[in-house]
């Protein structure tokens, strides 16, 4: 992820969050992209998540109807299929791959990349892949465990595999691969557990040799810099920083311009978060929380734009960056546009990183604005938490103001269609004594409070060239799904209560939605075969909204197993999902459980210092990354609770083992859940009085 969130529960602090213009166009990018495919993850290198096709529109979009569907298996599904050469691809749970007829759903071929097996650090078995990227008769991913394949299409059978990192390393790879003039485009994370130095790679995607690699934070100062970035970067990071201060993957978003020649990446937050001790003597600590483009051919530092200087709240830019020609003052000009973490909606001159404008799409007290003379943030002076004592709201908080799942553009609207998350959190100093799994991070935040207005999401709909809003539609639940926009003036998404709806791109009214039994999270892709268009989309829950982050969609079905699939539609479709009955959510009878409070409590700040809340959710409030164990039969043995949580019994499953917890960590873990349990069957009967 790399959202690894922070949290407080039982008592227990757990430390550490144009308006339609004429002059208005797509970019040119990737101009050997078909029409009719869609081989990236957002389409091509603008990543626009915008298809040019016009037989589905809002006139004939009552049409739309199921043309197929495939049923998969329980685990993560929050990802963005690919379609190329008549074949729809989708990776599923650790990197099984799947190919399937894109006119019938014909099931072609799969493979898996047995990363469960593989995998040796917890870290290894973070949310799955969130995409794969076709090019020239092959498809390619990226495993969490650190691998980058290259599968023949048109059987699956790998063609080559190279390792990122060592299975030693604190890293993962879960975010989408993009391939760009024949070379393939990796990042990675795990910079919220560890100061390494993050990087981007660069594979030939013929032979799967290593062409160029960027990093994003300097090296060893005591040795010579070795290119123009490690000497922009150094001056940045001061102290007695090296070694113990990093971070800066850039583990999502990478777009291109063929025409410049450039690549542009998308740069996440430090370790530990607390500025003051990842660089004792202060600077902004380039390139934490930049967007960076760099020579695609060589990977050589172009220019850099910082949107969190010295950022220290898990701020970061790897949100998708739209490319596209906006008419600014009046003249047709090249942009990139980025909505991240901190709740500004920036405008950015894509040749040269020139700051145009940057104004708040969503709630943001961080900063009061953006400085249009020096593009910096004039900050909210308590925002720097290591002077006070108590904590404070700091809006938005850790899980962003908008997250890793896409914005879509439409040339056609001149929107950009934005996925928006309003979300506070609580932050202040770190609080003396406590030692949980993020300890070392230097702050105190509770990624997840009751706060009013909290817990909410919205479809926005932004024009760029006049920073304002065109349209607004409130959202179920605060984890929003991927945006897809079509020249059929249509925009498509998901929602947590399992609709996938449309929307007339111009108005925001809606015009079609079709119901499933899961939430749809995942980003909707369209494309043709034989000259008729299709769209395509993946169901069920997954990452932080899924997990760590789920309090706020506790009001929906969000259940690990609930039928999950891949749903394609088009004008006319005669499919059907089959019938499904919604089956009731009951604790395990537990009849001699004895409640012990202090035990409770224990169990609480376990279940954070290991890490359960991330996946299993905060409070244990599941919401479809994992089973809810609120509802687990495990938990009322405790030699079966062992072994999956100690042991690894259910590492294949997706579940890794805690070597590090200790018998007395695990027992009271399991009393916690109990007494969860017990308090969940207590409101369930008084809500059928």
């Amino acid at each position: 992820m790399s959202n690894v969130n922070k949290f407080i529960h039982a008592g227990a602090a757990a430390v550490a969050f144009c308006l339609a213009l004429s002059g208005c166009s797509g970019n040119a990018q990737q101009a050997s992209t078909v029409d009719g495919d869609w081989p990236n993850f957002g389409r091509d290198g603008s990543e626009q998540h915008y298809s040019p096709l016009t037989e589905i529109t809002a006139k004939n979009v009552d049409q739309l109807r199921l043309a197929w569907h495939y049923e998969l298996e329980p685990g993560f599904t929050v990802s963005t299929p690919i379609a190329a050469e008549g074949k729809v691809f989708t990776t599923t749970g650790h990197s099984r791959i799947r190919a399937f007829d894109a006119t019938n759903g014909k099931l072609l071929w799969e493979y898996d990349a047995k990363v469960r097996e593989i995998a040796q650090s917890a870290l290894h078995m973070s949310w799955g892949n969130k995409g794969i990227a076709y090019w020239n008769q092959r498809v390619f991913v990226a495993t969490t465990d650190g691998r980058v394949l290259a599968l023949d299409a048109n059987s699956g059978k790998p063609l080559w595999e190279q390792r990122q990192f060592e299975l030693s390393e604190l890293r993962n790879s879960n975010g989408p691969p993009r391939v760009f003039d024949g070379k393939v485009i990796v990042g990675h994370g795990g910079a919220d557990i560890s100061p390494i130095r993050g990087y981007v790679t660069a594979y030939d995607a013929m032979t799967g040799k290593l062409v160029w690699r960027f990093h994003t934070v300097p090296d060893d100062p005591s040795k010579p810099a070795e290119n123009k970035a490690e000497e922009i970067m150094r001056p940045t990071w001061k102290g007695d920083w090296f070694g113990k201060g990093g971070g800066g993957t850039a583990w999502n978003a990478f777009s291109y311009d063929a025409e410049l020649d450039l690549l542009y990446i998308g740069v996440g937050n430090g370790y530990p978060y607390n500025h003051r001790m990842r660089s004792p003597g202060g600077g902004d600590n380039l390139f934490l929380a930049s967007i960076v483009a760099v020579k695609a051919d060589t990977g050589d530092y172009v220019w850099h734009y910082q949107v969190c200087p010295a950022e220290q709240w898990d701020c970061t830019a790897v949100q998708d960056m739209t490319l596209a020609t906006l008419s600014i003052e009046g003249k047709p000009r090249k942009v990139l546009m980025q909505a991240p973490k901190n709740g500004f909606f920036y405008v950015l001159d894509a040749a040269s990183g020139k700051f145009i404008s940057a104004e708040k799409f969503a709630k943001a007290t961080w900063a009061e604005r953006i400085d249009a003379t020096t593009g910096r943030p004039i900050e909210n002076p308590r925002i720097r938490y290591q002077d006070h004592k108590d904590l404070f709201e700091m809006w938005p908080g850790p899980q962003g103001a908008h997250s890793w799942l896409p914005q879509a553009f439409s040339p056609r609207t001149g929107f950009v269609y934005i996925p928006v998350i309003e979300m506070g959190a609580l932050i202040g100093p770190p609080a003396p004594g406590v030692m949980d799994f993020t300890a070392g991070m230097g702050v105190t935040m509770i990624p997840d409070p009751e706060l009013p207005g909290s817990r909410r999401s919205a479809l926005l709909a932004w024009n760029p060239s006049t920073q304002q809003a065109a349209w607004n539609i409130e959202l179920p639940g605060d984890w929003p799904g991927g945006v897809l926009a079509t020249a059929g003036d249509l925009v498509f998404q998901g929602r947590i209560d399992g609709q996938l709806v449309a929307y007339d791109a111009q108005t925001g009214r809606q015009v079609w939605a079709f119901k499933t039994p899961s939430p749809i999270v995942a980003t909707p892709i369209s494309y043709s075969v034989s000259g008729r268009q299709y769209v395509t989309v993946l169901t069920g829950s997954g990452s932080q909204g899924g997990g760590i982050l789920a309090t706020g969609n506790a009001a929906f079905r969000t259940d690990y197993r609930l039928p999950r699939h891949v749903l394609t539609f088009a004008i006319g479709g005669t499919d059907q999902l089959p019938a499904f009955g919604m089956p009731p959510l009951i604790p395990p009878a537990d009849p001699d459980f004895a409640f012990d409070m202090e035990r409770v409590k224990q169990g609480g700040m376990a279940f954070a210092q290991h890490a359960c809340l991330v996946c299993h959710g905060m409070n244990a409030i599941g919401g479809g990354a994992a089973p809810d164990l609120r509802y687990s039969p495990m938990i009322v043995d405790a030699a079966a609770f062992k072994a999956v949580v100690k042991d690894g019994a259910l590492k294949l499953n997706g579940m890794p083992p805690s070597p590090y917890a200790t018998d007395e960590d695990v027992e009271s873990i399991r009393t916690y859940l109990r007494a969860l349990a017990q308090q969940t069957a207590a409101q369930q009967a008084v809500n059928r009085r």
